[in-house]
């Protein structure tokens, strides 16, 4: 009742005019009393902020006592708030009257109140926070305070006062609940940089210690701090802490699946990453200064160890910022560089064990961007839209580009592809995930895609097709619901080009398993096809069909078992109606093939794609076996002559239509041949078996057997003058006959290969059908014989280009196995028919040669299973086996002194071209199977014992066996040296090599083997000697550096070449025996330059990976003096490295080389050096600050460049001008030629400026060597003689007498021009014979 009577007379007393009364009544009040009128007004609430209003009034700052009642009000008032006995309007309003009412405070009692809050905080005696609001205000006080204060022992300025105050506030311990009301607090209260960097720190310092959900709203109020500085500071430290966050994650999941239960689930991770990334995107679009801190950021660590600055997280903050317009086309083009860079840099290093053992393997960013994918599934819809940009920016900048030649095909081994076809298949890989994570961007996926694909028809468009094709095969029932799109790509089927056409249809067949209507929509699209003007868009629909034919079987065909039918998942769809589907199939099928059937008569492209595909057809739906053949035999029957004693036995002029001058081919008939033949074999051993009580079926069967056995006999008695084909034939292009004859002549050869397939096939080894095959290849023979000697050479080289062989790749294996490895006694004596036939055995190693040729090319081979890389895999693996049985049993120099009169090349050396190009052909397609591969080759000793053999051990086998080739080749004399032999068998080395373990003993083995070749073989042949230092080079990068190597080279080459100073007499080095004379320049000297270049780049790319390390170490001289000891290791290696190479160089520009490519190449190569030891100074700068020298490693590198290289470049440039002068006065009537030619070198000279530029890189040098010396206090250019030829002024009486001169030599040269010509091949000889 009392406290009543209190409360209401200082209320009432408030509202008196003066405060006097008010003063009083207040002083009469003790402090307790006081606190608990406050306390009673706060809990009853409604005249709480009326009684704090009357106690300000009551309490003038201007008297100590009225202060300090406000002081104890204030500390009452915030006990009272954090109590949380309060309601919140009330505890709002309470803190809105203390923080207007702050500013009236004495310092001193502020300083006070601030100490306060620090003890409450240090203490953890918070409650609920609320009165946090009020100590920016306390703070802001402080700083307007003109008077010292004091704080704890020292009198400091207001502003001082505030920095210690917010020093003690960041190293108490904050509680954790309250970190996100700490932060939320500072960005009231006005920081200077260094103040806002303590509190940052701290903030960043508790992220470890909150749980996971309570980071997202700590970043939010961070980066609103961030907006008063240290923007770099905090999104390195949220970055970094996600990064760690994610390691730990994948360290734990791929560890102990048991610490899943303990750990934080992938999801929320992933979600709290996302609510993050949108906080700070958020944040740039209000502040751009922080995307830009973010672009910095990402740049920096491309330089140096970017681990730390770019990982999952940062990427998808990256892809998140770009649906902000001005960051996009930065983001993505930084992006871009990224992966390509990190393609290359991981190519360098898979490539140098020099690098290997300094730098450590750091994990690639293309991996990274897959991560973001698979994480985007947590609801990342942010990020997806960013990613397919990305995913098409990469394809479209990386895919394939056109070649001159039109050839695009794209190697699918792993090791061989360029840093771009890398970074267009992560393209690729980035759409198609996406494709399968997100669904509401399915949509626009396939839309971009297919667009690429009908607008793009002109460029190579094979990585679209590809991703399609993957998209369709993963998930061929969702791609239902964007069928409409692919429908509508079905309009332009008939203007596309024909590869593109079958890609997409080809990518298209699991979709026409599932959706009927997109079949009828392709259906009608073909047929109006069928009939267009165009002859592409005919052929189009022909594919078209045959690929329906393929894929929609009729009921009673073989299992796709038999038949290897690659469908997959979409299986599962058709077949639920197994029977009512085979029987409409049925009917839709024989549609087909009467729309097919007039197709036989259009052009000869178009029937000629329909006899390719018709076997593939018969393979996969075996019940259309009738209708098939039935079309073949009328087909054939138009052409083919029935009475049995004609000759020749097929009507070659009806194949040929003319129209007025025009003549071309009507009728394929060796295609049409060769289809009935391969048909026929499958019907023999698939179908006839199974359809032993139907007989009546056979009749076509048992006809086109006939017919095939009657065209061979009659083919076999025809003589050429019956095609009217002999050598009295005209075969020239520019006549009509000529070409009539050239296109019969190639039709019987067409039939002549398709007859000695079709009888060795039949033939069961007996020995009258292989003599049918001896005469069917010397009709071939003979008729090739002829086109090679009539035409001219550049068309029968196109017309060799134009002629595939028609002997399939499987029947070419079989003939090989059957000539060369078959020792069965019963097949001896109709064998030997064939084996007696030197050219027979020629002709068919040359055919598989062909038939790798045709892989490597087209990335497929023709004839039946030619598409299939299966079958292509086994039987180039039994071609290998026979292949190199013959080149190792029977060696090149015994087949050559048994028939030394046989024109071409021998069958080993054949064999030795075939083995090289199939090891190609496998490495570039087949690359994974490359262990099966090898095991195919072994022979099996003991079949019993299975040990296993590595990859390596079975390399090293065959290796063995081509050295010792090759150490024979070597041992003959050089005049009996088989150069070809010998570059072909080192090429197949270094293809054998790549599959060495480097680490392994056999790649040792290898190396030493090869650097005794080298060092104690001379022979005087370029390509051999380039192909075998090539080998050398190759194996010893990958073991170590090859500097010494080089330096001992550069010796040599010195050695034979001569110094440039006539006088100096050269002590001959023999390191290398394979430099002599005639391959040490252009041919070694080229090389080693080539690999200078090479190790420069290496150099050249550390330098400005430790300049990046650098920058991001911190600046503090103990952390930096630490840094620079733990990488100690890199920069001496880079020191030692510039050292040996700085010998090698000093070893060339003291040696007489020839002019032209060899000189050009050393000046371009000096400028490099002088650049990297110009990067190297540049790196010191950077590093060394003024109070610690440089290494002493480096003083003797600058010594020694100073020493042996600055001065002999400049006596080399002399070297080049005095030569380039002495060639251009010889003399009048001298050789006009030599003038020329000095005039030419002399322009090549001016126009590359490479004197020039290497006499800048020179001072670049000098010049920041000069700031070195100033800044490490070390006279480094001691060892420097500036050089006195760089005066480029022009001196006028000189060039008056060099004009006069030239003046003089034109007049003789025009004088001697009317003397005669007789003299000139004289002179010319004289010449040859000086220069040599």
């Amino acid at each position: 009742m009392i406290r009543a009577t209190m409360d209401q007379k200082i209320l009432a007393l408030s509202t008196e005019k003066t405060a006097d009364r008010l003063q009083e009544f207040l002083q009469t009040l003790k402090e307790d009393e006081l606190a608990t009128l406050l306390q009673h007004q706060a809990v009853k609430g409604k005249t709480a902020a009326a009684f704090l209003r009357a106690i300000f009034k009551g309490s003038p700052c201007s008297e100590k006592a009225g202060a300090l009642r406000r002081l104890t009000t204030y500390t009452c008032c915030i006990q009272l708030v954090e109590s949380g006995d309060l309601q919140k309007e009330v505890a709002s309003e309470i803190i809105g009257l203390l923080m207007l009412e702050a500013h009236n405070f004495p310092g001193p009692l502020l300083v006070e109140l601030a100490n306060e809050f620090v003890g409450a905080i240090k203490e953890g005696n918070l409650m609920n926070g609320k009165s946090l609001e009020l100590l920016p205000i306390v703070l802001s006080a402080i700083v307007t305070e003109k008077e010292n204060l004091v704080y704890g022992k020292d009198e400091l300025s207001g502003e001082e006062c505030k920095k210690q105050l917010i020093k003690t506030l960041c190293s108490v311990r904050w509680d954790r609940q309250y970190v996100v009301q700490f932060t939320s607090m500072f960005k009231d209260v006005p920081l200077t940089a260094e103040e806002a960097e303590f509190v940052v720190e701290k903030v960043l310092k508790m992220f470890s210690k909150l749980n996971l959900q309570e980071v997202p709203p700590l970043v939010y109020q961070l980066l609103v701090l961030a907006s008063k500085g240290n923007r770099k500071r905090v999104l390195e430290g949220i970055i970094a802490f996600f990064n760690k966050l994610d390691k730990q994650h994948n360290e734990e999941q791929s560890g102990n699946e048991l610490l899943d239960l303990v750990t934080m689930p992938s999801g929320e991770l992933r979600h709290v990453e996302g609510t993050v990334i949108l906080h700070i995107v958020f944040a740039i679009k209000l502040d751009c200064e922080l995307g830009r801190e973010l672009l910095k950021h990402v740049k920096a660590g491309l330089q140096g160890d970017f681990s730390n600055n770019i990982c999952p997280f940062s990427i998808a903050l990256l892809l998140s910022i770009t649906r902000i317009q001005r960051f996009e086309e930065q983001v993505f083009d930084l992006l871009k560089t990224s992966v390509v860079k990190s393609f290359k840099d991981l190519q360098l290093l898979q490539g140098s064990k020099f690098l290997q053992n300094l730098v450590s393997h750091r994990s690639c960013v293309s991996t990274m961007i897959l991560d973001v994918v698979k994480n985007s599934v947590h609801s990342w819809d942010h990020v997806t839209q960013g990613l397919v940009e990305l995913g098409f920016i990469l394809m479209d900048s990386y895919g394939p580009k056109k070649m001159p030649d039109g050839n695009n095909i794209e190697t699918s081994s792993g090791l061989s592809r360029t840093p771009q076809q890398h970074a267009c298949k992560l393209g690729a890989n980035i759409l198609l995930e996406t494709f399968k994570i997100h669904e509401m961007i399915r949509q626009e996926i396939l839309e971009r895609v297919l667009n690429r694909v009908v607008s793009r028809a002109s460029s190579p468009i094979s990585h679209y097709l590809d991703l399609f094709s993957s998209i369709t095969m993963c998930s061929p029932l969702v791609l239902q619901s964007c069928s409409s799109k692919v429908t509508e790509t079905f309009d332009y089927l008939s203007f596309l080009p024909l590869q593109t056409v079958q890609g997409l249809l080809k990518a298209i067949q699991p979709l026409l398993k599932v959706s009927m209507s997109m079949r009828d929509s392709l259906i009608l699209v073909l047929r109006k096809a069928m009939f267009a003007s165009r002859l592409d868009a005919r052929k189009a629909a022909v594919a078209g069909f045959l690929l329906l034919l393929k894929n929609f079987k009729v009921l009673g065909s073989l299992s796709s078992s038999q038949c290897s039918q690659p469908i997959g998942v979409s299986q599962v769809h058709v077949d639920v109606h197994s029977h009512y589907n085979s029987v409409a199939n049925e009917t839709f099928c024989l549609e087909i093939m009467d729309s097919l059937r007039r197709c036989l008569g259009q052009q000869a492209d178009v029937r000629l794609m329909l006899y390719e595909g018709f076997y593939d057809v018969l393979r996969r739906n075996s019940q259309l076996a009738n209708s098939i053949m039935h079309t073949l035999l009328s087909q054939l029957k138009q052409y083919y002559e029935p009475q049995s004693d004609v000759l020749p036995p097929l009507k070659l002029e009806a194949c040929i239509s003319t129209k007025g001058d025009q003549i071309s081919l009507q009728e394929p008939l060796d295609h049409l041949l060769c289809c009935v033949q391969h048909c026929l074999a499958w019907y023999k051993t698939s179908v006839l078996p199974l359809q032993q009580e139907e007989e009546e079926e056979e009749g076509f069967y048992q006809d086109l057997d006939d017919m095939m056995e009657s065209i061979t006999s009659r083919m076999i008695k025809s003589e050429l003058e019956d095609f009217e084909l002999d050598k009295s034939a005209d075969f020239s292009q520019s006549t009509g006959i000529g070409i009539k004859n050239n296109i019969c002549a190639f039709l019987v050869m067409g039939v002549c290969e398709v007859l000695i397939e079709y009888n060795f096939s039949v033939g069961n080894f007996s020995k009258n059908k292989f003599e049918e095959v001896l005469s069917l290849f010397l009709c071939y023979k003979k008729l090739s014989d002829t086109l090679n000697e009539k035409a001219g050479k550049g068309k029968t080289k196109t017309a060799n280009k134009t002629h595939d062989s028609f002997l399939s790749m499987n029947f070419v294996s079989d003939l090989l196995t059957a000539l060369f490895r078959d020792n069965t006694q019963s097949h001896e004596e109709s064998l030997s028919v064939l084996r007696s036939n030197n050219d027979f055995m020629r002709y068919a190693v040359s055919m598989a040669l062909q038939k790798i040729q045709q892989l490597k090319k087209t990335g497929h081979v023709s004839g039946p299973g030619g598409q299939n890389p299966e079958k292509i895999f086994q039987n180039l693996c039994n071609i290998t086996r026979v292949l190199l049985w013959r080149y190792t049993s029977i060696p090149t120099s015994v087949e050559e002194e048994s028939g030394k009169k046989e024109k071409g090349k021998s069958i080993s050396l054949l064999c030795l071209e075939g083995l090289q190009k199939i090891f190609g052909a496998v490495q570039q397609f087949y690359q994974p199977r490359i262990p099966l591969f090898l095991q195919a080759l072994d022979v099996p000793d003991n079949e019993g014992e299975e040990v296993e053999v590595t990859v390596t051990q079975r390399a090293a086998f065959q290796i063995r066996q081509f050295q010792r080739s090759l150490l024979n080749l070597l041992s003959s004399q050089e005049e009996d040296f088989n150069s070809k032999e010998a570059v072909l068998l080192v090429s197949f080395l270094s293809s054998l090599s790549k599959l060495l373990e480097p680490s392994s003993p056999e790649f040792v083995q290898m190396l030493s083997w090869t650097s005794k070749i080298c060092k104690e073989n001379s022979r005087e042949d370029a390509s051999f000697c380039k192909g075998l230092m090539n080998l050398l080079f190759s194996l010893h990068v990958l073991c170590k550096s090859p500097v010494i190597l080089l330096r001992d080279l550069s010796q040599d080459i010195h050695g034979h070449l001569g110094d440039i100073d006539e006088d100096v007499e050269m002590e001959e080095t023999n390191h290398f025996a394979m430099v002599n004379l005639r391959t040490a320049a252009p041919t070694v000297c080229l090389l080693v330059l080539s690999q200078a270049e090479k190790v420069l780049e290496e150099v050249d790319w550390l330098i400005t990976k430790r300049k990046g390390q650098v920058s991001q170490e911190t600046i503090s001289e103990e952390a930096s003096s630490q840094a620079t000891l733990a990488n100690h290791p890199i920069e001496k290696a880079i020191v030692m490295e510039l050292g040996t190479l700085l010998t090698f160089f000093h070893e060339l520009v003291q040696t007489a080389l020839p002019s032209g490519s060899c000189v050009d190449t050393l000046l371009k190569d000096l400028c490099k050096m002088y650049t990297t030891l110009t990067a190297l100074v540049r790196y010191y700068l950077q590093v060394y600050q003024s109070s610690r020298g440089i290494p002493k490693i480096m003083e003797k590198l600058v010594k020694l460049s100073g020493s042996h290289l600055t001065p002999l470049c400049y006596s080399f440039i002399s070297y080049i001008q005095n030569k380039t002068q002495s060639l251009k006065h010889t003399g009048g009537k001298k050789a006009k030629k030599t003038a020329a030619v000095a005039t030419a070198m002399a322009r090549v000279l001016r126009e590359t400026k490479a004197i020039p530029n290497l006499i800048f890189a020179i001072e670049q040098y000098e010049k920041f060597l000069i700031r070195l010396s100033k800044r490490s206090k070390v006279n480094l250019m001691q060892h420097m003689k500036l050089s006195t030829s760089r005066d480029f002024k022009i001196k006028g009486n000189i060039l008056d007498m060099v004009l006069q001169e030239e003046e003089e030599q034109n007049e003789e040269d025009a004088a001697s021009e009317h003397e005669g010509q007789n003299e000139e091949p004289a002179k010319k000889k004289k010449k040859t014979k000086g220069n040599a």
